[in-house]
């Protein structure tokens, strides 16, 4: 996809040329584009696939009642052999992009914000779910596809995936207490925008995590590991939702698990991206799992 695309379809919606096109490099799954147009920014984002954005525009449709900052829809159709869809655009950077600016009151704010907007997400009346759904089957899922994609990749070792396996039983009452519950499930270092030291917006909001909201905490925990940044960003975060022991178990349980997904990732190719791989990488994520590991055996063997 080029720009000459984007500026086409500014053309078509619009009805004006754009006096500014941007790439967005953040993400994999789509082509996403800042515009402007006649003074005002929206966002463009395209896709390859059929019916690409459905999902994204029913729950967006969903959200829009609870009061929590999410992009309103725009314009969205076929433009070429693209799915496109326009959304208003919000002033901010994803929080990984400006952590490291962030100060202490920063983070202990934008975590109650967070908290309190899972919260309000987790009010909302899901429809048809599947009467057979287990968070038991959502977390071997998971662990199944970091074990394909490792082993395909070949940076990593499987093993690290099968001891999961056995550490996931010790869990297992617990998985089998968690409710088809909502959330946002992709808010970590991305997704979730940060103006002036206060979220802004939530983006990329393509479908719906359903079941533990503990999952969007490690992730962004093993995403601050991951960029070598402190986490006390999450640990504000943790110390609001007042966890208690088994919690805090499986809080680590996934954490784990999300160093094997991105672990998984390596090397692998998304549109036009390649996830970078390189001896540095390998080395940094085999010595977050083993810290991870090491303090999970330490804490609860």
């Amino acid at each position: 996809m080029n720009e000459k695309v984007i500026l086409q379809l500014c053309v078509n919606c619009f009805f004006d040329n754009p006096r500014l096109i941007e790439r967005c490099t953040v993400g994999h799954g789509n082509y996403v584009y800042i515009v402007e147009c006649a003074g005002v920014k929206y966002v463009i984002r395209c896709s390859e696939e059929h019916n690409a954005y459905k999902d994204t525009i029913y729950w967006l449709e969903q959200l829009a009642s609870i009061e929590i900052p999410i992009p309103k829809v725009i314009a969205h159709g076929n433009f070429e052999q693209y799915e496109y869809l326009i959304l208003n655009y919000f002033e901010g950077k994803d929080i990984g992009l400006v952590y490291t600016q962030l100060n202490d009151e920063d983070k202990k704010e934008i975590a109650k914000e967070i908290v309190a907007i899972q919260n309000k997400v987790a009010a909302l009346e899901l429809e048809n779910v599947e009467p057979q759904w287990s968070w038991h089957s959502v977390i071997n899922d998971m662990l199944e596809r970091s074990k394909e994609r490792i082993a395909a990749n070949g940076y990593f070792d499987v093993e690290k995936v099968e001891r999961l396996w056995k550490l996931a039983e010790q869990l297992d009452e617990y998985f089998t207490n968690i409710k088809p519950i909502a959330y946002l499930d992709d808010v970590s270092t991305k997704n979730l925008l940060i103006h002036n030291g206060r979220i802004s917006g939530i983006v990329d909001i393509d479908w719906m995590g359903i079941g533990d909201k503990l999952t969007y905490v490690a992730l962004t925990n093993m995403a601050l590991l991951n960029m070598e940044c402190d986490t006390d960003y999450v640990e504000y975060i943790l110390a609001e939702m007042q966890l208690n022991d088994v919690e805090k178990k499986a809080f680590l349980f996934y954490t784990l698990m999300f160093c094997v997904d991105f672990m998984g990732e390596r090397g692998m190719q998304f549109m036009d991206k390649t996830i970078e791989v390189n001896e540095q990488i390998i080395d940094r994520l085999n010595g977050i799992y083993e810290q991870l590991m090491q303090c999970f055996l330490r804490k609860y063997n």
